[in-house]
């Protein structure tokens, strides 16, 4: 299976300067899904955690976005229990001029700050939004849970 340049490129700009706190390597079997680690970001709720995501290039790639999908079980508004992310840019708001490194670094931010005003778990949201102190404090003990390397 021969892959398009810009794939092969911006796996080599991946694996050659990676973006802090992110890892993305390719499987040997299908270079167009990823093993991707995500770093915590520090000062969210979770830090100190390592989340494991899979990502996976379509065929219509760049013309379509990268499906994404956290494995690691993580509390989040914008993360429902199957791991999906609602995240503009890998919906409505793609453009092929972003990359692999911008949605990654994309969905880190997204962990700095979470959107309840934007949810896909309507309980976490509901919960962000009724006490935020305490949302958190369950963000951190499911990093620690789950996410702890």
């Amino acid at each position: 299976m021969s892959l398009p340049k810009r794939i092969i490129k911006e796996t080599e700009r991946l694996v050659a300067d990676p973006a802090p706190g992110i890892s993305a390597a390719p499987h040997e079997d299908n270079l167009r899904y990823f093993d991707v680690s995500i770093q915590g970001p520090d000062g969210s709720p979770f830090a100190n955690g390592v989340f494991r995501l899979e990502l996976f290039l379509p065929e219509e790639y760049p013309m379509s976005p990268p499906k994404v999908r956290f494995l690691t079980k993580i509390y989040h508004p914008n993360i429902d229990k199957l791991g999906r992310i609602c995240l503009d840019i890998l919906k409505d708001k793609w453009s092929p001029a972003l990359q692999i490194r911008t949605v990654l670094l994309s969905i880190q931010a997204l962990l700095s700050s979470p959107n309840p005003d934007d949810p896909l778990a309507t309980d976490v949201a509901k919960h962000y939004k009724e006490n935020e102190k305490d949302a958190q404090r369950v963000s951190r003990e499911w990093t620690e849970k789950y996410a702890s390397a």
